[in-house]
């Protein structure tokens, strides 16, 4: 089996960088930052939806599924710097080389781990190889949008019309699964900057898991998996979220049915 990494970012401002670009001093505080920047974004662009480059990541949540088994987790510990998480998640690219399974991931997730990963100096070869090392990524890589190493789930199904996106918690639960529970992105940073950050990191998780879902349904959809081995997939997501124990993952199987 090819293993299979599903991601999602969760995103807040970056307040670093804000105060770097407006010459704001060290006297305003992060949130204050945040505020003020977010003001000023809402009067220039009527919506406060800061640049890609200006996303800080706050958490990174994954499926990972191989030969042992259906893992869901968020990267790091609490607390760990930006740089930490994304090292993380390269490091797993090195040493697996998974296919990359995201929603929306081509129009927001990669561009945002690109600058991120750009800024903080780090190093992501594996990823970047377009057969410079390895022959077979010249006709099959992570950067190329018609190759399959990463599937951005929204974009394919959209046959890469951005006016036919739909969004994953609408198909999700269209398709009999749970969707978004407790916040949407919007949301996220204001949960962060009051201390929820545990309620972002579990929202992130029933994220990616939604995208897993929703990828199983496309493979039956495209004749990969037949109907035994889709529902095997399926049960293994449900008996898997059941042993974690974790309030949210009760949430999620509730909402499930």
């Amino acid at each position: 089996m090819t293993p299979t990494l599903v991601f999602d970012l969760e995103t807040i401002p970056d307040a670093h960088g804000l105060r770097a670009l407006n010459g704001w001093d060290d006297s305003l505080s992060d949130a204050q930052v945040i505020e003020q920047a977010r003001a000023l974004r809402i009067e220039q662009t009527g919506n406060d939806f800061f640049p890609l480059h200006l996303q800080k990541i706050a958490v990174i949540g994954c499926v990972f599924r191989d030969d042992n088994g259906f893992r869901v987790r968020t990267l790091g510990e609490a607390g760990d710097d930006e740089a930490v998480l994304i090292a993380g998640f390269f490091k797993t690219i090195e040493r697996y080389t998974p296919r990359l399974i995201s929603w929306n991931g081509s129009g927001f997730d990669l561009p945002v781990l690109h600058y991120r990963c750009l800024i903080h100096g780090l190093s992501a070869p594996r990823y970047w190889d377009m057969g410079e090392d390895d022959r077979e990524f010249k006709y099959n890589n992570y950067i190329s949008r018609y190759h399959n190493r990463h599937i951005d789930l929204m974009d394919l199904l959209a046959k890469f019309n951005g006016r036919a996106n739909a969004p994953l918690d609408q198909l999700a639960k269209l398709c009999g699964f749970p969707g978004k529970l407790g916040m949407d992105g919007s949301q996220v940073w204001d949960a962060w900057r009051d201390g929820q950050a545990d309620e972002v990191r579990a929202y992130c998780e029933t994220d990616v898991v939604n995208t897993w879902l929703v990828y199983c349904r496309f493979r039956l959809m495209k004749g990969e998996l037949d109907k035994t081995a889709y529902d095997e997939e399926v049960a293994l997501v449900r008996s898997s979220l059941s042993a974690l124990n974790k309030p949210h993952w009760q949430e999620y199987l509730a909402a499930w049915g």
